[in-house]
């Protein structure tokens, strides 16, 4: 049985336990500041207005409560695999992974997008981004098909290998988390659950884009599976290597990989606001600083132990979030219903957590 305990005077939702929380946001903070006074010197020079320079300060603001909406989940399943790691490790993946989040996703990823659909070099998909937005924004969207079988895939087999684990003995869905933990005996049940998901999504493409769905979608399942593969490779090692520890590097790899998977909605979302990929990268830079800042909190206040019900509200969320990815390839699903639903399940994972916590204490004090 897992041990959970309950901590008192320490949570955000009081005054006390607020001005606890605030310090793990102070980078978040000075990001903001910063980003969205690039926003507004670059609203300036491109638009040379005080109302297109505050348009473009807006667009970033609202960009990055749009990262934050989406990765919400994000922050909390990457607490779930950071409070195993190394505190160095965990260091790293607030700095390096940052970086790699920042600069990585939302600028090399879009740009390398546009290089492979376009053919052509980095460079000029650099200066088509700059000079003509329009047509880059077209490129990115054409390319929504196959981002959104691959994600969809990694993401849905992140959500399901947390349910199917037969030593998992804490289940929020009772009836059906049981079932699921029972049947975890079964090898290879949830890529069986995927690869049928994705098949039933392929038989709604029509023309030569099942195949792009398809390749995509195995993709996406062969992705997860090398990463699981490489990160227990080096994790294991740690008995003869110091630079692999365990919860190191092959988890840092593994949070990354998750990471971008997360990220393919709020980028290919954010060219509904703004075809400026500066502006995006500024507007979703500061809310994956935000999402960065939050996964720390959770590991250190022990905020998963203390609600034992938030991480599955995370998980089932994220398997909504890879159902809805499937959809639309064939549907247009706009941003708010993604963030707002992902946000609502996770709201009644916390409010039962706090129910059951309430009733414990109860019955301990009768």
């Amino acid at each position: 049985m897992q041990n959970r305990t309950t901590r008192t005077g320490d949570s955000c939702g009081d005054g006390a336990g607020l001005r606890h929380c605030l310090p793990y946001f102070r980078w978040a903070f000075a990001v903001t500041v910063a980003g969205l006074g690039l926003g507004a010197v670059l609203g300036w020079q491109t638009t040379g207005t005080i109302g297109g320079t505050a348009t473009i300060f807006l667009i970033c603001a609202v960009l990055a409560v749009l990262e934050i909406s989406l990765s919400f989940d994000n922050a909390i399943v990457n607490a779930n695999k950071l409070k195993d790691m190394r505190p160095e490790w965990q260091r790293r993946f607030l700095t390096w992974g940052i970086l790699i989040a920042v600069f990585g996703m939302r600028i090399l990823f879009p740009l390398l997008i546009v290089v492979v659909a376009a053919r052509i070099d980095p460079w000029q998909a650099l200066v088509l981004a700059a000079a003509e937005p329009e047509q880059y924004a077209a490129i990115m969207r054409d390319a929504h098909l196959p981002i959104a079988a691959f994600g969809g895939t990694f993401l849905m087999m992140v959500g399901l290998s947390f349910f199917f684990d037969q030593e998992k003995d804490v289940h929020w869905m009772r009836w059906l988390e049981r079932h699921m933990a029972h049947y975890a005996t079964i090898r290879g049940v949830e890529i069986a659950v995927v690869l049928g998901t994705v098949l039933i999504f392929a038989a709604f493409q029509t023309g030569g884009s099942k195949m792009v769905f398809l390749t995509s979608a195995i993709w996406g399942l062969l992705t997860f599976l090398l990463v699981e593969v490489v990160g227990g490779l080096l994790d294991s090692t740690q008995g003869t290597t110091r630079t692999a520890a365990s919860g190191g590097l092959g988890a840092f790899l593994y949070l990354e990989v998750l990471d971008a998977s997360f990220s393919f909605d709020g980028v290919i979302g954010a060219f509904a606001l703004s075809h400026n990929l500066f502006v995006i990268a500024i507007g979703l830079g500061i809310g994956a600083m935000y999402v960065r800042s939050m996964t720390i909190m959770l590991v250190e206040k022990g905020t998963l132990t203390q609600y034992r019900y938030l991480e599955h509200g995370a998980f089932y969320a994220i398997i909504a979030l890879s159902v809805i990815m499937f959809a639309q390839s064939l549907y247009h699903i706009p941003e708010v219903i993604t963030g707002l639903g992902g946000a609502a399940v996770i709201g009644l994972s916390l409010w039962s957590s706090v129910r059951c916590n309430r009733a414990e204490a109860e019955a301990g004090a009768a």
